[in-house]
C-alpha cells in the first residue's frame, strides 16, 4: 500500500464500452479542505475510475464527529445517464457486517449476549458440531463456518427469514476446530443475525434499524429488498470481455448481516462516526470490536469482531472492505484522528482500500483547523 501513486484530470469513465464519454460529478457543498488537497483527491478519484472503467463511484469523509465532505462522481445508472449522488444507495457488501457488529456490541452492553456461550443458547435450532461454536469465534472468522461454494455468491432465491437461510450451510462440517484458524466466511455472519434475534428477541432487520441505524440517522442504510421500490437505488454493474453490463440478478436475503445492506457514503461516515464518538457505543465496547483476535496459538488475526485492524504509515487504521455482485465498498476509520472515509462504486471487483487509506491519511496529515460544514 506504500508509495500509491494517483493519476487523473479529467472526470472520465474510461472504459472501452464508455470511452470518451465525460460523466459528471455532484457534490453536497464546497468542502472547505485545502484547495490543493480536494484536488488531489479528486484527481485520484477520477484517476481510479479511469484505471478501472468504475461508472459510478460515491465518497463521504468524517472529522471529529462530523460530516465533513460528500461527493458523487459519475453514473449510477449509465443507460439513463443518473448521476451518482451523495445519497445514491449502493451495495455495500461486506461492510453489512462492520454495521452488524455494532448490535453484538449494545446486545453486550445491555447484557443480552455472552460473547463466548455456545451458539445454540440463542439459537437452538442450529445443529451442534463436533465442536462448540461461539459468537465471538463466528464475529472473527475463527468458527471453521465455510464461505461460499459454486455459485452460492450469485444466489437468486429468495429467503424469508434469516433462520431460513441458514439452511445453505447448517448441515455442513466445519472446515476445523473453532479457535484454531481463521478462515473468512459470510455464512458465520448470517449464524450471527440469528444470534441477535435470539438474543433481543427482535427480528434482524428490525433491531438494526431500531437500534443502529436510526439512532444515528441514517435514513439511507436499507436491506435490498429486491421487490421493493428503494428511491436512489443506482444501478450495478460488471465487465465481461471488456464491455460494460449490467450485473446479474441476485437476491441478498441469504446474507443480510454478511452482505446484504444498501447504504450511502455519507450514511457510513454517519456510522463510523457514531462508534468514534461514543454516540452508539460505549468507548470500551467499541474497542472490544476493534481489537484484533488470536488463534489458539497465538497468532494475530489482524481481525477483531466485524473490522479489519492494522497500521499505514504508521497510523492505526480499522476498517472493512466489501465486493457484491455489482459493487465494491470501503469503510476506513482512524480512531485516534477520529476520522472517517467511505467509498463505494457500482462496479464490481474494484479495490478501494489503497485509495480509502490514502485519502485518510493525506486529511489527517491537512486536516487541523478547519471548520465541518455539513453536519448531521
Amino acid at each position: 500500500m506504500r508509495g500509491l501513486k494517483f493519476y487523473g484530470l479529467l472526470l472520465l469513465v474510461a472504459a472501452p464500452a464508455l470511452k470518451a464519454q465525460r460523466a459528471p460529478h455532484y457534490a453536497i457543498a464546497p468542502a472547505p479542505l485545502h484547495a490543493a488537497l480536494l484536488t488531489e483527491m479528486r484527481d485520484s478519484i477520477v484517476a481510479l475510475m479511469a484505471r478501472h472503467g468504475v461508472p459510478g463511484l460515491s465518497v463521504a469523509i468524517g472529522v471529529d464527529g462530523r460530516l465533513f465532505w460528500a461527493e458523487g462522481f459519475g453514473y449510477a445508472d449509465v443507460e439513463n445517464r443518473v448521476p451518482m449522488l451523495a445519497q445514491t444507495k449502493l451495495r455495500v457488501a461486506s461492510v453489512s457486517k462492520s454495521l452488524t457488529s455494532a448490535a453484538l456490541g449494545l446486545l453486550v452492553e445491555q447484557g443480552k449476549l455472552d460473547l463466548d456461550a455456545p451458539v445454540q443458547r440463542y439459537v437452538p435450532s442450529f445443529p451442534e458440531k463436533r465442536w462448540p461454536i461461539t459468537t465471538r469465534q463466528l464475529a472473527g472468522h475463527l468458527a471453521g463456518i465455510r464461505h461460499y461454494r459454486g455459485q452460492e455468491f450469485y444466489s437468486m432465491k429468495h429467503y424469508n427469514s434469516v433462520l431460513e437461510a441458514l439452511e445453505v450451510f447448517k448441515e455442513d462440517t466445519l472446515l476445523f476446530r473453532p479457535g484454531t484458524r481463521f478462515s473468512y466466511s459470510s455464512y458465520g455472519w448470517n449464524l450471527i443475525s440469528a444470534v441477535i434475534e435470539g438474543a433481543s428477541n427482535e427480528p434482524f432487520l428490525q433491531f438494526m434499524r431500531r437500534h443502529v441505524f436510526d439512532p444515528l440517522e441514517m435514513h439511507d442504510t436499507v436491506a435490498e429488498h429486491v421487490d421493493s421500490l428503494i428511491v436512489h437505488r443506482a444501478r450495478f454493474y460488471v465487465y465481461r470481455d471488456s464491455l460494460l453490463m449490467n450485473a446479474p440478478y441476485v437476491d441478498n436475503s441469504v446474507k443480510w448481516a454478511g452482505g446484504g445492506f444498501l447504504s450511502t457514503a455519507p450514511d457510513l461516515v454517519r456510522f463510523g462516526n457514531g462508534l468514534l464518538t461514543g454516540r452508539l457505543l460505549k468507548p470500551e465496547t467499541a474497542e472490544l470490536l476493534f481489537t484484533a483476535q488470536r488463534t489458539e496459538d497465538g497468532q494475530d488475526t489482524g481481525y477483531g469482531l466485524g473490522w479489519r485492524v492494522g497500521e499505514y504509515q504508521g497510523r492505526r487504521f480499522v476498517w472493512h472492505t466489501g465486493g457484491a455482485v455489482g459493487g465494491s465498498s470501503v469503510l476506513v476509520l482512524l480512531p485516534e484522528a477520529r476520522m472517517v472515509v467511505a467509498l463505494i462504486v457500482n462496479l464490481q471487483g474494484v479495490q478501494l482500500a489503497p485509495l480509502g487509506f490514502w485519502i485518510a491519511d493525506q486529511v489527517a496529515r491537512h486536516m487541523v483547523t478547519e471548520v465541518p460544514i455539513l453536519s448531521d
